[in-house]
């Protein structure tokens, strides 16, 4: 009884210590985490805290690229024995393992997440939005089919339509975060973008471009993003309430922002975000979408 008590006990702390690097990390996740069910936030909460620390394994610090793919091959390791082990001395992987269990969570889309941090250690630049979205593919999209599995929705057709949305919320991120990426060596717009412009990844990373020069391959990356964001609209009619209500604001939240990058004078020298009163104007149309989803009569039926 005292050792089924204290193992209750470390599970509990152990998805404390996920809530609190959510909470401290992701200045995001208090909102979110008010949109989702209780009982999921712990579960949220272990799996942002995995993909946290890997993401700081392949970016921060001094670390030489050897170091950091040893670091994620340890974290690797961690994933696997933590499926089946649920006395792991480790409070993100005491916490992720009980999540797994409890919520039939497929491992595979967190070895996903590891796939696209050894990607950010070793590749920094790609020919091609094929070559991006197969990076998106393990970056982002795991993280909407983890959630999906966590609401127990798996219909295929709500899969591909969630892969659409975290790949367009990547790319999203990538075009709002020109001015950041570059400055550290990487270049996600695809160089044959570029090459339609007459400009090259290299000349991006030497800040050898005038912003003029540079908005042909912006507007192009822009308009397919765009196209990609709203391929995945179908999934409001697939999902519960608090769900959707997330969905529809990251759908008005990612059009708006593709907007404002469109508008930007400089993507090159500035980072793009949207301010409260810009989110506030979003609350009708969310609602109404969340309330309302488009296409929901043709889906019924």
């Amino acid at each position: 009884m005292q050792a089924a008590n204290e193992q209750s006990m470390a599970l509990t702390e152990a998805y404390q210590y996920c809530l609190d690097i959510a909470q401290n990390h992701y200045e995001n996740f208090p909102t979110a985490s008010k949109l989702l069910q209780a009982d999921l936030r712990p579960a949220v909460a272990a799996i942002y805290a995995f993909a946290r620390h890997a993401d700081d394994l392949a970016d921060e610090g001094n670390a030489y690229p050897e170091t950091r793919l040893k670091q994620l091959d340890a974290w690797e390791t961690l994933l696997e024995r933590c499926e089946h082990d649920d006395a792991i001395h480790q409070p993100v992987f005491l916490a992720l393992g009980d999540a797994i269990r409890t919520h039939k969570l497929d491992i595979e889309e967190l070895d996903k997440l590891l796939i696209a941090f050894r990607m950010d250690v070793s590749i920094h630049a790609y020919a091609t939005l094929d070559e991006l979205l197969f990076y998106c593919k393990h970056s982002a999209n795991p993280v909407g089919r983890l959630m999906l599995q966590l609401h127990g929705i798996n219909h295929a057709d709500a899969v591909y339509y969630s892969d659409k949305i975290c790949s367009a919320l990547q790319l999203i991120n990538f075009w709002q975060d020109l001015s950041i990426d570059l400055p550290n060596g990487r270049c996600y717009m695809p160089e044959c973008w570029l090459k339609e412009a007459d400009l090259s990844g290299q000349q991006l990373l030497d800040n050898d471009v005038h912003s003029e020069a540079f908005r042909p391959a912006l507007l192009r990356a822009i308009k397919d993003t765009r196209q990609i964001l709203d391929d995945g609209a179908p999934l409001l009619c697939m999902i519960p309430f608090r769900l959707r209500l997330q969905i529809a604001a990251t759908l008005h939240g990612g059009r708006r922002m593709l907007n404002k990058v469109e508008q930007s004078p400089d993507p090159l020298t500035g980072r793009t975000s949207l301010n409260k009163s810009e989110w506030m104007r979003l609350i009708f149309p969310i609602l109404k979408d969340t309330l309302f989803p488009p296409g929901s009569n043709s889906h019924e039926s």
